[in-house]
């Protein structure tokens, strides 16, 4: 049997966000388009709330949510050269975070759980 999206991914979110995500479908706000719009910003638990609400195919969803995650590495890479500039010292602990969101993302997209040490 195959692992679902649904299976795989939605022990990964605390309640907290989904309740949240519920509360801005009641507001009016349409939950694919929503969850792509968290993906952009780099935030894969309210994406992830939000796709696990949505009707759309598991390829869809994956892809979104995979996105958020590449997103928010992308985002901490950024904070870490920046910090690196102001700071005069390297941050390696949010480069390696960075890494872990990578290797989410790859992860997600081959449909396989992500490794969550």
């Amino acid at each position: 049997m195959l692992d679902t999206f649904q299976s795989l991914y939605a022990p990964l979110l605390k309640e907290v966000f989904t309740q949240q995500a519920r509360q801005q479908i009641a507001q009016g706000a349409e939950a694919f388009s929503a969850a792509r719009s968290y993906a952009e910003l780099g935030k894969p638990d309210f994406t992830l709330a939000f796709l696990l609400l949505v009707e759309r195919s598991e390829d869809e969803k994956r892809e979104v949510l995979a996105y958020a995650y590449e997103r928010r590495a992308a985002l901490s890479e950024e904070k870490a050269n920046e910090y690196r500039l102001q700071f005069h010292r390297p941050f390696p602990l949010i480069k390696l975070e960075a890494r872990k969101d990578l290797q989410a993302a790859r992860a997600i997209r081959e449909g396989r759980p992500i490794d969550k040490r």
